[in-house]
């Protein structure tokens, strides 16, 4: 398979400019690229990480890449698929997360400022006056044109204001910046399936100003939805971030193991970098026996290993494994840490009766519950059946003297902090 007809068959390609010349071009010599990440937020997310992969096959197929942070364009703030206006930030906040940025391209993207490149749009458009914006730029722009792009024509109803409809010219300027840069020579733009009308506005802007033979090109990559139609990446605590500090690689793990069946095949081809013949052979698996779960285990080893480490990720296969079977005590204080995160939990200073902590920690509603529950043997601490209605929950008998762990049946557990 051609790049283009790999892309197309893991479902990568949403809108594409002149695909027939495109896949000449890329069979003649290797070409520039670059895809444009705005610093809205601390941290990239896994929405990012489809484009980021994009750029990654590219790059391995012998192309030259840019990653593009928008320092300038994030001061302004991007329409698409907004229903309001982005809030805007202060400078020093949009700088630092644009060197957040830069640090997590840098996991994914070997830069070396041959094949693959990190720029910030901040550096051209800073000095930019406005009259040399309306003057130089902004002629080239007709009005009932941009009206027309759906990012500018979703708002139109709620409200537009200058300043984000300015935001396609600015991004057409990044492309031209780039086109016109000798060392760069950037001919191609990607990015999601929204960013469409601001992705041809910047080809129509090289070509008025460069000349109409001037060869440039554009490709769009779909939303990523899950089969429910639902925005995929969503969690009820919030985005699934790249930085461990705001979703740890357990987390992610855990995410991406429980995706539907109907979606797992689809995530894999977007997410992993696994062939056409081993998806297809996770695909049979699964068909034959969907209990294993064996596609999504694979993309979540493929995803947590790619955005973390094989470290990170066998940790979270521990963790993942010790929580289902019930066999924790080979945790350490760390793991234990990640892994009940989010559990119910209970701190004390001194030793508790079994009882009393199962009622503090809400595993049992009453006394006379938790004594029912022991009774049963339904109760374990630290991995142990506890049955004795005289138990005591000590520092000493902790996990490395910080954790101490009880389950509730299978799947319900309840985390004690010394």
């Amino acid at each position: 398979m051609t790049l283009l007809e790999e892309l197309r068959w893991r479902g990568l390609i949403y809108d594409v400019i002149n695909e027939e010349e495109l896949e000449k071009r890329l069979e003649e010599k290797p070409i520039t690229l670059y895809c444009g990440f705005d610093p809205t937020a601390d941290s990239l997310h896994i929405g990012s990480l489809i484009p980021i992969i994009t750029l990654m096959r590219f790059h391995r197929a012998g192309h030259r890449i840019i990653a593009l942070v928008g320092g300038g364009t994030g001061l302004v703030g991007d329409p698409s698929g907004k229903k309001t206006e982005r809030a805007l930030n202060d400078k020093e906040t949009v700088f630092d997360w644009s060197e957040i940025f830069k640090k997590q391209f840098a996991r994914f993207i070997p830069f070396d400022n041959k094949t693959a490149f990190c720029v910030d749009n901040y550096k051209w458009l800073k000095d930019m006056k406005a009259l040399d914006m309306w003057r130089n730029y902004g002629r080239h722009f007709n009005v009932n044109i941009m009206l027309s792009k759906e990012s500018v024509k979703s708002r139109l109803e709620e409200g537009l204001t200058y300043l984000e409809f300015s935001y396609m010219i600015m991004q057409s300027i990044d492309f031209l910046k780039m086109y016109q840069d000798p060392k760069l020579h950037c001919e191609m733009q990607i990015g999601g399936q929204d960013q469409w009308g601001n992705i041809t506005s910047g080809v129509d802007l090289i070509r008025r100003i460069e000349g109409a033979e001037a060869q440039v090109y554009a490709l769009t990559m779909p939303l990523v939805l899950k089969s429910d139609g639902t925005k995929f990446g969503k969690t009820e605590s919030g985005a699934v971030w790249l930085d461990s500090k705001k979703t740890t690689p357990y987390e992610m793990y855990q995410f991406f193991l429980n995706t539907a069946d109907d979606d797992a095949v689809r995530f894999l081809k977007y997410y992993t970098f696994l062939s056409k013949a081993e998806i297809e052979a996770l695909e049979k698996e699964m068909q034959v026996a969907p209990h294993f779960r064996a596609a999504q285990k694979a993309l979540a080893r493929e995803v947590v290993t790619l955005v973390h480490s094989e470290e990170a990720y066998l940790q979270a296969l521990k963790v993942s494994e010790a929580l289902f079977s019930g066999n924790i005590k080979d945790l350490n204080a760390e793991e234990i840490g990640i892994g009940f995160k989010d559990v119910p939990s209970l701190e004390i200073d001194s030793e508790i009766n079994i009882i009393d902590c199962l009622v503090q920690v809400k595993a049992a509603v009453s006394k006379r519950e938790a004594r029912e529950f022991l009774k049963n043997g339904a109760i374990t601490v630290n991995g142990n059946i506890v049955k004795d209605f005289e138990f005591t929950v000590t520092k000493e008998n902790a996990i490395d003297k910080q954790f101490t762990i009880i389950r509730r049946g299978k799947k319900n557990y309840y985390l004690v902090k010394h």
